[in-house]
């Protein structure tokens, strides 16, 4: 699939993939910030701004366009950060082709999240596309309707904010979603997805610096799950947010732009 991305600075080649309800645009500061260090590319992953949708939507798919991705490019090697779900795609794309990076950065989520029983993160992205797949668009007259509807529906205003940014105005002063939410509530299994705990114990990636950041109040990336990861990426650096929740590149962007440095 061909990736719409946008492109900041010179230097050597770093992408961030964004996460669930996500797009390119939400990291253009920060890939502005790094561009005097970075040639920086920010693609919206499929079913997300302005790349194409699809009925498929899983970590295999999402590694496989970055990886065309990367190629159009003529990008050999390069650095890769990426938050949440884009996080997750950076894990797998950094277990199938290690020998194409020079390091890796994940925010806020653990290789292992999703396989817990009680599925509280499901939970929140299930009522969030709920939320949003409920909005009549026909009849809806402003962003601020928007709002309200799906503060009615339980979502707090950050929830609200970031869904609102996939909303936009088109032909006709009608309103339509960017993303494919109904891919994507189709998908929701598969995005929410681990790793398998036993590939922790087969499988070693080394050779470049890693960094994991964890939000201080989120329980994306739980200290349980830190010796596991060093199974699969032994030279694991962990690194914890303050006054960051799970939208760490929101709530503490210079400590992501920070991270993200000390990866060259």
């Amino acid at each position: 699939m061909k990736l719409f991305y946008r492109k900041y600075g010179q230097g050597p080649l770093l992408f961030i993939l964004h996460g669930l309800f996500g797009s390119s645009d939400n990291w253009v500061t920060i890939a502005k910030r790094l561009s005097d260090t970075f040639t920086v590319i920010v693609p919206d992953q499929r079913n997300h701004g302005q790349s194409p949708h699809s009925d498929v939507h899983d970590y295999e798919a999402m590694r496989e366009d970055l990886f065309e991705l990367a190629e159009d490019l003529s990008a050999e090697r390069f650095f890769l950060a990426g938050h949440s779900m884009g996080g997750k795609t950076a894990i797998s794309f950094a277990l199938k082709w290690p020998e194409m990076l020079n390091g890796l950065l994940v925010a806020d989520i653990s290789p292992f999240k999703g396989d817990d029983p009680a599925r509280t993160e499901y939970n929140q992205h299930l009522k969030i596309l709920e939320a949003m797949m409920s909005l009549d668009l026909d009849s809806l007259k402003s962003r601020q309707e928007a709002d309200k509807e799906l503060e009615k529906a339980g979502l707090p205003p950050h929830v609200r904010g970031f869904a609102l940014k996939n909303l936009e105005r088109i032909h006709g002063n009608r309103f339509e979603w960017k993303l494919n939410a109904p891919a994507l509530l189709k998908n929701l299994d598969k995005i929410m997805k681990p790793v398998s705990r036993d590939m922790a114990y087969s499988y070693q990636v080394t050779g470049f610096p890693v960094i994991f950041l964890k939000g201080e109040n989120s329980a994306y990336l739980p200290e349980e799950d830190y010796a596991d990861i060093k199974k699969i990426f032994p030279a694991a650096e962990f690194v914890e947010i303050k006054n960051a929740g799970h939208w760490v590149h929101a709530d503490n962007p210079e400590e992501i732009i920070k991270n993200i440095r000390k990866l060259i």
